[in-house]
């Protein structure tokens, strides 16, 4: 594994007599120490310590590539903590870790939680939101939150949700003297004097949460009419089969809702649309739910962009199917690519029919109706027939 130069070492939150050995000699033998002002203090760096910079960076641990360099962490420093971080910059044989317990494992250990029955996060810089698609019935989650405020902000935001019945266990400085753990609800909470670091433990209520299932209901978007109904999308996004980290073009993405599902099902995507309207839709859903990591969004015609993005497992057109968008993404697009396009009008019929004849995959033609008010009764309204496409390159 070569020579590391760097030790990543994981702290409890007390102090630093309780370190293993090799932790303890690491810090000793160390010409530069970088961590936080607290752990600085802990292990009584002196001179030789160097707090993380704000905002953020990874600058000063690789300024000290040739020294002997130790970065401290809380507990585990490859979940959710600098050491992933750190490594993206370094070559595998670069550092060694020593981790210690993390605060997921010591909350999970005083309450009394199966680790594998519970998720955690880290949302430190994270918005809130990114708990929207984990929500669920019962369900239970360990959140990292950034400082004492954050746990009463994440309070109102799960009551936004519905979840104002949730359990709130706020868990102050796990593992140390100092431990503290207090329970309240999202509706009800009122605690004060929270100190960092901290951890909220979250047990759900029933009744909240997404589906799991394709085919959100239409109103669950913002949007402007422009967007693929509910039981056409369920078909089309079984037609595209998402997988947890592919990557998807969505083009002429309209509220981005194929897109929404596809990242909520584990995958990214990249949103094209060339309306300014649409694209403000499309970036309100991203926000709202939690999706600004996995979703980009390109304002503009597919056609003069898609050669800059990420190459992706499958492609979805939606709108603006023209044969030269076509041609395009057929000497773009790599053997193996999903491809599903949906059109309402004679002429993308038209085109989608003649595009099976020459390159195969399945047409579908898509003819649904639902049952509204006919006079004093009720009748059958035909919505306009989709042909779909769907083809592996």
């Amino acid at each position: 594994m070569g020579d590391p130069w760097v030790t990543i070492i994981g702290m409890a939150d007390d102090n630093a007599t309780n370190l293993p050995p090799a932790s303890r000699a690491a810090i000793d033998a160390a010409e530069v120490i970088i961590g936080g002002p607290r752990h600085l203090e802990l292990v009584a760096a002196g001179d030789r310590g160097q707090p993380w910079p704000v905002p953020f960076s990874v600058d000063p641990v690789l300024a000290a590539r040739g020294k002997r360099t130790v970065v401290l962490a809380s507990g585990d420093p490859f979940w959710f903590g600098a050491g992933g971080s750190l490594a993206a910059h370094l070559a595998p044989g670069d550092w060694t870790v020593l981790p210690a317990p993390s605060t997921f494992s010591l909350v999970a250990g005083a309450l009394g939680w199966r680790m594998e029955e519970i998720t955690c996060h880290g949302l430190h810089a994270a918005p809130f939101q990114r708990l929207k698609r984990v929500l669920s019935p019962k369900g239970r989650l360990i959140c990292l939150v950034r400082d004492g405020d954050a746990p009463a902000a994440l309070a109102t935001w799960l009551n936004d949700q519905g979840a104002g019945q949730a359990h709130l266990h706020v868990c102050e400085r796990m593992g140390g003297p100092r431990q503290r753990i207090r329970t309240t609800t999202a509706a009800d909470f009122n605690l004060s004097d929270i100190a960092a670091p901290v951890a909220v433990a979250i047990d759900l209520p029933t009744g909240i949460g997404l589906p799991s299932a394709s085919g959100l209901p239409d109103h669950a978007f913002t949007h402007d009419g422009q967007i693929t109904k509910r039981p056409v999308r369920a078909l089309t996004l079984s037609a595209l089969a998402p997988r947890p980290g592919e990557t998807l073009w969505d083009i002429g993405a309209g509220s981005g809702s194929i897109s929404v599902e596809w990242c909520l099902a584990g995958g990214r995507a990249t949103a094209f649309e060339r309306r300014a309207d649409r694209v403000a839709n499309i970036a309100r859903n991203i926000a709202d739910f939690g999706i600004d990591h996995l979703m980009h969004l390109v304002e503009g015609a597919a056609l003069d962009t898609i050669a800059d993005q990420p190459t992706p497992d499958a492609v979805f057109v939606g709108g603006g199917g023209t044969p030269a968008l076509f041609d395009r993404l057929f000497d773009l697009l790599p053997p193996g690519t999903r491809l599903v396009a949906n059109g309402v009008t004679l002429e993308t019929e038209a085109l989608l029919i003649d595009l099976h004849a020459k390159r195969g995959g399945t047409l579908l033609r898509i003819e649904l109706a639902k049952a509204e008010p006919l006079g004093t009764m009720r009748g059958w309204t035909p919505a306009r027939p989709v042909v779909q496409w769907s083809v592996t390159l």
